[in-house]
């Protein structure tokens, strides 16, 4: 008995002595001073008696836990400047990230200590004063994000040292003076927009888009700059003739496309009909009696009612096919009913969309049409056909058999739901903005989707999102403001669905992105009561410090992934702005959606360009509260 208890003690001091000698010592008593020295509403389980590698939340240890490589602390409300002697002590510090605190002070002279940092996060803090003067002792830096401070003086001329550089973010900050010559090959990713810089640009930065120097005081008229691009920017020489190749092989093939089309019209016109349309539609012999179809319109046939195609469709219908076709309702939106409609001559499958409410003429009806279904691109529903009658108007679609992001989301958390992971949601919002992107480019830059929501995003075949159901609400009846805001998209400036904007849009987006986040409804009654209005819930859960709180619960599931939600749910709040000349224009949210991971750029700077997170894991464990740490998981980032 006695030598048992000898061997237990010997065997638990043992295990006490090797678990001392695997902690990363030194580094948590900095962070343990760090975290008694400066003010935070939520609470950090650092304590000296509890493994920093495995149990710390925001820390990440080395492969051997002989240092802490990463602190990630967004959103934990910390007040204060940075306390000095702290966070400057751990010396194999790879990855810093601060980011969306309280932050206050200058920027700590003694990080220049830090000698092996690749990524610093201290945006949107209140931070004040100059920027460092030397950045020299920072060989590896690779992303450096300031933005969203309150940083004044001039930008230092050191930064160009740093030849690791891939991605630097000054914006929205006072800093003044010109900008120096940052020569950097390595650098692909800058934004300077929203300070106070002055004099001309360097011939080094031209290659950057225009938005990245706007809102300043330069003396060049860089409006030749390429403008924000809808794609990810930074293509190599190669890409960029590939674009052109794309581009003739695209023309070659809409070319091809529509001298079948009219030849197939003409063949079609020939055997069915003695009169052939001016645009190449279908005339079916001329009926006078009502035929009533199983997605409820009626429509008098009489010669002048006619489904109308578009250049390049495939399908080969007519009216009678439509009308007699099964359908199947899918959902009644804003300005209609869709239906699913399975044509059996045709073997084909289409959605229709029965509208309500339209008053508008045949001539505006038509015109409106013709904008819309002009419209190519892949993150864009293509509108194959409509009808118009003075009892109905149809507007047919492709069919689409994962059905809409709405439903995808709220389905009841079953068995048979499709979890949509993270990246998932990241394709999706990536997708969508580039969608709205093109929408507003086309019709001189004037168009307006008018009715963005999130059964109006589905996913294509490489898991991106696209839009569908644009361009109706200008010609739409106006509906009153009470009917209008129930579905929870609606900017509040917009109490006449005639007149959304572009702005509008923007916030529509926007609502888009939190529910993507949260995974909950615009508007919904978790107590079967109380209505929740999703845009006010974040707002005041925000303002109560308790970030982490906002997202779906799904997505806690996932792995070093907070920083990243993070930045959605700031560029979502940021859209969702009362005030419409305060929202961002919808390029620049493609850019700053692209931006938290490009995860369709094969040779992007960084696994953690503008975020500092890794890739979640392909069967990742349950983590109890964002920014839970993990050891061993990040190994030195790389450029």
């Amino acid at each position: 008995m006695k030598f048992r208890f000898i061997f237990w003690v010997i065997f638990w001091c043992s295990s006490v002595l090797l678990i001392a000698k695997s902690e990363p010592t030194e580094d948590k008593k900095a962070l343990i001073e760090f975290s008694r020295n400066i003010n935070h509403s939520r609470p950090l389980n650092w304590d000296e008696k509890t493994s920093a590698c495995s149990s710390w939340v925001g820390v990440t240890c080395s492969d051997d836990k002989s240092r802490i490589i990463a602190v990630r602390l967004p959103g934990f409300g910390l007040r204060g400047p940075i306390p000095s002697n702290t966070l400057s002590r751990l010396s194999g510090l790879q990855i810093l990230s601060l980011r969306s605190n309280r932050i206050s002070g200058v920027f700590p002279s003694d990080f220049s200590m830090l000698g092996n940092i690749t990524s610093i996060y201290l945006q949107s803090n209140h931070l004040q004063g100059a920027l460092p003067l030397d950045f020299s002792s920072w060989k590896n830096l690779s992303i450096l994000d300031l933005s969203n401070n309150a940083l004044n003086g001039s930008i230092p001329h050191s930064i160009s040292n740093l030849t690791h550089l891939t991605a630097l973010y000054l914006e929205n900050n006072s800093l003044s003076g010109e900008i120096p010559d940052l020569n950097i090959p390595s650098l692909q990713l800058l934004d300077l927009s929203n300070n106070n810089l002055i004099g001309s640009l360097p011939k080094s930065l031209h290659r950057f888009p225009s938005s990245a120097f706007a809102r300043n005081h330069l003396s060049d008229d860089y409006s030749s700059l390429a403008l924000t691009p809808a794609f990810p920017p930074i293509s190599q020489p190669k890409k960029k003739s590939t674009k052109l190749s794309q581009s003739a092989i695209l023309g070659i093939i809409i070319g091809s496309s529509t001298l079948a089309f009219v030849i197939i019209a003409i063949l079609i016109t020939a055997c069915f009909s003695k009169k052939q349309s001016e645009s190449g539609v279908i005339d079916k012999p001329q009926k006078k009696e009502k035929s009533k179809n199983k997605l409820g319109a009626s429509v008098s046939q009489n010669g002048n009612n006619r489904l109308t195609f578009f250049e390049g469709s495939e399908l080969a219908f007519d009216l009678e096919d439509l009308l007699s076709a099964s359908a199947e309702v899918l959902g009644k939106g804003t300005f209609g009913t869709t239906y699913k409609a399975a044509l059996e001559e045709a073997n084909n499958t289409v959605a229709v969309k029965r509208l309500k409410g339209l008053t508008v003429g045949r001539r505006d009806f038509e015109q409106q049409m013709e904008i819309v279904g002009r419209i190519r691109h892949e993150n864009v529903t293509p509108l194959r056909a409509y009808f118009y009658s003075k009892e109905e108007k149809l507007m047919v679609y492709d069919f689409y058999t994962q059905g809409s992001v709405s439903t995808i989301l709220h389905e009841k958390r079953s068995g048979n739901r499709i979890n949509l992971d993270w990246e998932s949601r990241l394709r999706i919002a990536i997708g969508a903005a580039r969608g709205v992107a093109h929408i507003h480019s086309q019709n001189g830059g004037k168009l307006v989707h008018g009715n963005i929501k999130a059964s109006n995003v589905f996913i294509n075949s490489q898991q991106y999102g696209f839009v569908s159901d644009l361009g109706l609400a200008t010609i739409m009846t106006p509906l009153v403001p009470p009917v209008m805001r129930v579905g929870g998209y609606r900017a509040p400036e917009v109490t006449d669905s005639r007149k959304a904007t572009q702005a509008s849009d923007v916030y529509s987006f926007g609502v888009l992105l939190l529910e993507l986040l949260t995974g909950k409804s615009p508007i919904h009654t978790p107590g079967g009561q109380e209505v929740i209005h999703l845009v006010k819930w974040v707002h005041s859960v925000v303002r109560e410090e308790w970030t982490a709180e906002v997202f779906d619960v799904q997505l806690l599931r996932y792995p070093n992934i907070e920083e990243e939600m993070v930045e959605m749910l700031q560029i979502g709040m940021t859209c969702v702005t009362r005030m419409p000349e305060q929202r961002p224009k919808i390029y620049d949210v493609v850019k700053m959606v692209e931006d938290i991971r490009r995860v369709n750029t094969e040779n992007r700077p960084s696994p953690e360009t503008r975020s500092d997170v890794s890739t979640p894991a392909v069967t990742p464990p349950p983590i109890a509260e964002i920014g839970a740490s993990s050891s061993g998981q990040q190994g030195k980032s790389t450029s």
